[in-house]
């Protein structure tokens, strides 16, 4: 995956699309790598077209109905595999949400960690950070819709994992936060309090995206107020002014 900086043109989701080359089947292609052990199919090209399927699958019928509610039977029949295929990849239902949801976290902790590291300056880094993760949320939208709304169904272990995971993004922004205060770029009381805040406004985009959709809001357009606002917040008048 490429990288752009964060200069006198900011990065736009057409740019971020064109360097990202995201497809399922290449997730996909990670989960069997890393799953090799436990994956009864040993010949790639066939698992990754029916993990990518079984994935896709997924996502649409708990968006249409639930994880909880879908069974590996109406897994079963809405995908064209047995459930002797499907049990040729996971174990259970809870195997099968932990392998999304363990994906979900490793990738938007890759794809902000190559974007923070191709820049310099600490006012780009937050500004890039912030772009690089709505972008990432708009091109696999159902796939972190589905990971936020599905972990209150995770055991205690594995929701244990998933808030990890969210803290994990968290921490990227407290220490890009830190740093800018080290560097006297920044000027705010709390570090962890604003990393919050801007987490919380990267969810609201794909959790609620039905809400800025309707009011024909892009993803570029919210990435430039969200940063913003949190610009407005971490810097002062004078800094701003000079960007």
């Amino acid at each position: 995956m490429q990288t752009a900086t964060e200069t006198l043109q900011p990065m736009r989701f057409s740019e971020f699309r064109q360097m990202a080359l995201i497809s399922m089947e290449d997730i996909c292609r990670e989960i069997f790598y890393e799953n090799q052990a436990s994956i009864k199919t040993k010949k790639e090209a066939v698992a990754v077209r029916n993990l990518a399927n079984i994935f896709n699958t997924t996502l649409r019928l708990s968006n249409e109905k639930g994880f909880q509610t879908m069974s590996l039977r109406d897994l079963s029949r809405a995908s064209g595999l047995s459930m002797g295929a499907l049990y040729s990849y996971f174990t259970s239902k809870e195997e099968l949400l932990e392998m999304i949801q363990n994906q979900g976290h490793r990738l938007t902790r890759r794809v902000l960690s190559q974007h923070i590291e191709a820049v310099s300056k600490v006012d780009q880094k937050l500004r890039i950070a912030i772009r690089a993760h709505l972008y990432l949320t708009e091109v696999m939208q159902p796939w972190f819709y589905f990971s936020f709304m599905e972990t209150k169904n995770l055991d205690k272990a594995q929701q244990k994992k998933s808030i990890e995971g969210e803290l994990a993004t968290e921490q990227m922004f407290i220490d890009i936060l830190t740093e800018g205060l080290e560097q006297s770029v920044f000027e705010l009381d709390n570090p962890v309090l604003t990393a919050t805040v801007i987490k919380a406004m990267l969810q609201d985009w794909y959790v609620k995206r039905w809400k800025y959709s309707r009011r024909r809001i892009s993803v570029d357009e919210y990435a430039d107020f969200v940063i913003f606002v949190i610009e407005s917040i971490v810097m002062d008048n004078q800094s701003r002014s000079s960007q």
